[in-house]
């Protein structure tokens, strides 16, 4: 089966260089980025950073000037270029790599067309412009990506206590995909929790695997043996 044409769209005022082998090696999960585009003012200083970054991986600088002091001008470049390219029905989704909730109407009028939007952004990013993606994923998750010596072991030794109003909702996902005997598959019950919270990744919460994430809770129990053909199954304890 062909990868998925992508395309990525990163708003260089917005983000950093520091995220880039992560939220490639990201990317990849889910598609090709068969247009890799860089959106900012390239005449200002604090645009150095990008140079080494954008000749290692292949992206392409697109100039905007600042037209006038606390204006998006490049926030507006980026929303032409992506629905000039939207139009093309070249691609099955879009990654928008921004913590502007300018990008919010953007990520809903590519979804309204039938394709897939992932976000990229800070943990300050406004919730409209996360829930308007399918995904999405925080900057400090791509940064782990991208330096993977030891990541593994410091989320194990930081990981956070899991939310009950999140552990409620993969209760309510579990009851939803159950078969008679309470067991479900855990792929099937994180899907639909994605979809109520964009942000659903384990690793936003501090694990690096779903099943790391509900062993957390305490609260269920998982089949990984053969007979689990369809993947891991998950259960709540005690039924």
């Amino acid at each position: 089966m062909p990868s998925q044409p992508l395309a990525l769209l990163i708003d260089g005022d917005n983000a950093t260089p520091k995220i880039i082998s992560g939220l490639l090696a990201e990317v990849a999960n889910y598609g090709t980025a068969s247009v890799k585009r860089v959106y900012g003012d390239w005449t200002k200083p604090n645009l150095n950073g990008w140079k080494d970054c954008l000749l290692e991986h292949s992206l392409q600088p697109v100039q905007q000037f600042a037209y006038t002091t606390g204006k998006g001008a490049t926030d507006g470049a980026m929303i032409i270029d992506a629905m000039d390219l939207l139009y093309t029905q070249r691609f099955s989704g879009f990654c928008l790599v921004s913590s502007d909730s300018d990008f919010t109407r953007l990520a809903s009028r590519i979804r309204e067309q039938g394709l897939m939007v992932y976000g990229f952004g800070e943990r300050k990013t406004p919730r409209a412009f996360i829930t308007a993606c399918d995904k999405f994923v925080y900057f400090d998750v791509l940064k782990e990506i991208g330096q993977k010596a030891n990541a593994t072991a410091t989320q194990k030794a930081s990981a956070p206590e899991v939310d009950e109003s999140l552990i409620f909702m993969i209760i309510a996902a579990l009851s939803a995909s159950s078969d008679d005997s309470g067991w479900a598959t855990l792929a099937e019950v994180g899907s639909r929790v994605a979809k109520q919270i964009p942000e659903f990744d384990s690793r936003n919460y501090g694990y690096p695997r779903l099943s790391e994430l509900v062993e957390a809770t305490g609260r269920f129990e998982l089949d990984r043996s053969a007979k689990a053909s369809k993947g891991v199954l998950i259960r709540l304890i005690g039924n």
